[in-house]
């Protein structure tokens, strides 16, 4: 595995590191040129793993030994001191060790909706940590896809990468690009679309029926305003979590945990969904 030494930060053989923080930065340069960012080993191994092809490494000098079993192909190895890495990337990397990687096509939501029999569907959900933390939680608790609408941020960006651990290569999601109108593709194909909601007169999610549950679409919105209006109008049934001490809600991420197992409480151990 040859690797290349890199001295300096602006050297344009590591351009697709560059100024990883800058999140409009990023959000510009990275679904335009068909790339994201996968930061450590475990993430990157799984990318690999989910057949993402890697156009570069990027690693501390010290820490290539860490990528010595892998075939890297025709991706090229960089190798730079720790002050080159932080400069040349916005932050230090502490992990140590960062890839590049070549996105593939996103399936349709038709395809996605085909092959699943329990989804979650993301309204306007912007904070990279939990879209990252809802994707882990899908791929521990048996959701199998996510529905993004047009607003939501980017599932393969680094941070929401990095939260999952990986996890976002493993659930298949798609966007629907009309919204709310696109739940009605959703319902057309035989699924329930429940709407979380703190409101006092939502369904207890604990006393959904069987038919309910059995192909269960489930809402989420935003931290903060929650779902729209419009999309609970959209909805077949508004659900909540009930809560106590006076808690009104939950972080989305949390709430999203927690609803996965409730829907797949009755599920033979081991299933996936």
């Amino acid at each position: 595995m040859p690797v290349h030494q890199i001295t300096d930060p602006d050297d344009a053989r590591i351009a697709d590191y560059r100024a990883l923080t800058d999140v409009a930065l990023r959000t510009r340069w990275e679904p335009p040129h068909g790339l994201f960012i996968a930061e450590g080993e475990l993430v990157l191994r799984r990318a690999l793993r989910a057949g993402y092809p890697a156009r570069s490494y990027l690693v501390d000098a010290k820490r290539v030994d860490q990528l010595a079993d892998l075939d890297t192909g025709d991706a090229p190895v960089y190798a730079a001191t720790p002050d080159v890495l932080a400069q040349a990337t916005g932050f230090h990397v502490h992990r140590g060790v960062l890839a590049s990687f070549h996105r593939k096509p996103l399936p349709t939501a038709a395809e996605v909706l085909a092959a699943a029999r329990r989804v979650v569907i993301l309204e306007d959900i912007n904070n990279h940590t939990n879209l990252g933390a809802v994707f882990r939680g899908a791929a521990a608790l048996g959701i199998d896809a996510v529905l993004l609408s047009p607003s939501c941020a980017d599932p393969l960006y680094r941070r929401s990468v990095r939260v999952s651990m990986g996890e976002v290569f493993a659930v298949p999601y798609a966007k629907l690009e009309c919204w709310p109108v696109g739940l009605d593709q959703v319902r057309a194909a035989g699924f329930t679309v429940l709407a979380m909601t703190p409101a006092a007169d939502a369904v207890p999610m604990q006393r959904l029926t069987s038919a309910q549950r059995a192909r269960a679409a489930l809402l989420l919105g935003a931290e903060g305003p929650g779902l729209t209006a419009a999309a609970q109008t959209a909805s077949d049934v508004r659900v909540v979590i009930p809560m106590r001490r006076g808690v009104d809600s939950l972080n989305v991420a949390a709430a999203a945990a927690v609803a996965f197992w409730e829907l797949g409480r009755d599920d033979p151990p081991g299933d996936a969904g």
